[in-house]
């Protein structure tokens, strides 16, 4: 089954990150509610690995290195952890035993941006997560057209910060990796 067409109730929440309900998934970014998700960087060496995102919403966009949900399973929400490990296995074959050391979650970074293409709309209080692995990992090219190993300072590079997407210019700008492009 397609992963896009899966039925998903994600977490609303309020700008200080509590959950206020549940709500199907697409129906939160065709209405614009603020909902819970969290970005996934992942970091092989000192380099950056990003994501040459194929998507429904904000198409062939780069992400850093990819997003997704926390999902309601059986009435209950998903930790973090558990939905970035299985994000991580779904988009990239990553496992565990890939994993340098432990995955560490930061505070969420709010944003809201409307793709032109879809007519759709990221709302979200993103978190994010942190993630150091052995190898440069192979994309599942279900998700992603490619992949680019990049460093700090290529982040800085205006080609590549504004082909970002726009929740990993604001994660680039918080970790200071990136910088404020007026055009952006």
């Amino acid at each position: 089954m397609n992963y896009y067409k899966e039925k998903q109730y994600i977490a609303k929440v309020d700008r200080k990150g509590n959950v206020l309900g549940k709500i199907e998934k697409w129906k939160a970014h065709k209405k614009g509610v603020l909902h819970k998700a969290f970005t996934i960087i992942i970091q092989y060496k000192n380099m950056y690995i990003l994501q040459h995102r194929k998507h429904p919403v904000f198409d062939g966009v780069l992400d850093l290195s990819c997003s997704s949900h926390q999902v309601f399973v059986k009435g209950k929400l998903q930790s973090t952890e558990d939905a970035a490990l299985l994000a991580l296995k779904r988009e990239w074959e990553i496992t565990e035993k890939d994993i340098v050391g432990k995955i560490k979650v930061e505070k969420p970074i709010y944003y809201k941006a409307k793709d032109r293409i879809s007519g759709f709309t990221e709302h979200e209080m993103c978190e994010q997560v942190f993630v150091n692995v052995k190898e440069i990992p192979a994309p599942n090219f279900a998700y992603a057209y490619g992949v680019s190993l990049v460093s700090k300072e290529d982040l800085k590079k205006k080609r590549i910060f504004t082909s970002l997407a726009p929740w990993a210019k604001k994660t680039a700008v918080l970790l200071n990796l990136g910088k404020q492009i007026s055009s952006s």
